[in-house]
Order: C-alpha cells, then structure tokens, then sequence
C-alpha cells in the first residue's frame, strides 16, 4: 500500500515538474520583453510578489496566521532571503546585463550543481548520479558558449545568475531539512517578501507609468500568480515528495523549454551546437533518473502532515 501510495506521489511530483519547467521558460521570455522595454529589476519583483500576494493573502486568512508563524520569525526569515524578494531581484538585475539563453542556462545549472554538492553532506552519491549531474552541467555550459559576448557585463548577469543558484539551493535544503509543508513554506516567503513593496514602489526607480495595463497584466499573471506563486509551490512540492537533488534535476528542461517558448514568441531559433547540448542535458536527466531507483530511500523526504 505504501508503495503505490509513494508511485502515485512521484508521478503527481513529475507532472509537478513538467508543470514548472513551463513556467520558468514563460517567466524568462516575457521578463526579458519587459526589461527590454519599460519595465525595470524592481518593477518586475514588485508585480511578482504583488500576484504571488494576491494567491497567498487568501490562503493565509483562511488557515490563520498560523500558517506564517509555524516555522518561526528566524527560520521565516532566512527562507524569504533565500527565496523571497532578493531573489527575483537578482535574476532580474542579471538579466539587464546579459541575454535571457544565459539566465535559463546559469540559473538551473548552478541549482543542479550547489544542490548536488550540499545532498553530499547527508548522503553518498552514487556513480551514476555523479555522471548524470555532470553530464548536465555540461550540456548547461554548452548551451551558453554560442551566446557569450564576451563583456564584462555579460560576466557579470552570469555570476548574479549563479549567486541566484546557490539561493534556491539553500532554500530547498533547508526545506527538506527543517521538514516544511510546501504551503507553509511557499505562504511565507510570499508574505514577508510583500512587506517592503510600499518602499521599492515609493523609491526604487520604477517604469511602471510608461508601461501599458496590458503588458502590467500579463506581468503581474506570468510573474506573480504563476513564476511566484505556482512555480515556487510546484517546486517545493517536488522537494517534499523526492529530495533537493532530485527535484533540481527538472530544471535542466528550462533552457530547452525556453527555447522553444523564445522561437514562438521572440523568433529566436537556437544554433546546432546548442541542439546538440539540449540533447545531452535530456541524456544527462535519463542517466540521472535511471539510477534514482535504487537510491529512493536516501532521496526521499517524509511527507509532511496535511500534504
């Protein structure tokens, strides 16, 4: 019983992670538009968090103010750092310097990459998860090379990416080690990452006034409700059901989703050598899931009461 209980929990997590892969490539196109245009880092966290509010207000009202608490103002508080609003800051600031390939490349290549180097504190990697990550990493690293300008500038997005990374890293460890309920962890990032966007409205620079109702819309939908809100609940639900190390091994599919949604969108069509890297990231992800059967009971997490 408890094996089909923990079959069914797996392939809900993996239709979870086909889930989020979709919205992070929407997330990386339309932020890049909008930078590109009139939009700035700022405005782009604000109207995330603002939509990501918008879903968790309700939430939180409904179930109590318990559902912020449980975890405590200090351990809140490092995950609302970690994954709050200095993150979609970051990746945003990064993004004013260097193209969108590079975020949906560095981004989830630095979280396969940190997440895979903290689970060796808790576990022995097998051979042939050491392989695929790498392989990963490769195929991640590969898919950049052609989009490399060479610019200080572009370095510089790429270690704001990376930074991002080791971010998200850390917030799935700490949820899978403290055993947080994806609701409660995701309601309070959320919420504590609202508190100051009365002061990013009234003094950061802001682009808002000459940006249309609609392209605010689409932002505060593709940002909030689905990058802020549904994304990073999807994602924390895959942490309670597989493990940090398995859950990161989703993202890998961000650049290659990306760039499918960039051709539709942006008329981008990807070179050969970066056709040729999207094939060994997906080689790298089977070879990784290949071998995550017979180390399930290492990955798995204990599903928290009520999820």
């Amino acid at each position: 019983m408890a094996d089909a209980r923990d079959t069914v929990n797996a392939r809900l997590a993996v239709i979870a992670g086909l889930a989020m892969i979709g919205i992070y490539a929407a997330q990386f196109v339309a932020a890049r538009f909008s930078l590109r245009e009139h939009l700035t880092a700022t405005d782009m966290a604000s109207l995330r968090f603002a939509g990501a509010g918008a879903v968790f207000l309700p939430i939180v009202w409904w179930r109590g103010l318990a559902t912020v608490t449980a975890l405590g103002w200090r351990r809140g508080l490092a995950l609302a750092a970690l994954a709050g609003l200095p993150y979609p800051l970051i990746i945003n600031w990064g993004l004013t310097h260097a193209p969108a390939a590079h975020a949906a490349a560095l981004c989830p290549a630095s979280i396969v990459f940190f997440s895979f180097l903290l689970s060796l504190f808790r576990e022995r990697a097998s051979r042939q998860r050491v392989v695929g990550v790498v392989t990963i990493i490769a195929g991640l690293l590969l898919f950049i090379v052609p989009a490399r300008g060479g610019t200080g500038g572009a370095l510089f997005g790429d270690l704001l990416f990376i930074g991002s990374g080791v971010m998200f890293s850390a917030y799935a460890a700490l949820v899978q080690r403290w055993r947080v309920e994806p609701i409660t962890a995701t309601a309070t990032v959320v919420i504590l990452s609202c508190l100051p966007l009365p002061l990013l409205w009234f003094f950061a620079p802001s682009g808002l006034q000459a940006a249309a109702g609609a392209e605010i819309v689409s932002q505060i939908v593709i940002q909030g409700l689905l990058a802020g809100a549904a994304a990073m609940f999807l994602y924390t639900y895959i942490v309670d059901q597989l493990g940090p190390q398995a859950a990161s091994l989703f993202l890998p599919g961000v650049p290659i989703a990306t760039v499918m949604v960039g051709m539709i969108v942006l008329g981008e069509t990807p070179l050969a050598i970066q056709c040729g890297a999207i094939a060994i990231m997906a080689g790298g992800m089977l070879y990784s899931a290949m071998g995550r059967r017979g180390t399930r009971e290492t990955l798995a997490v204990p599903t928290s009461a009520g999820s």
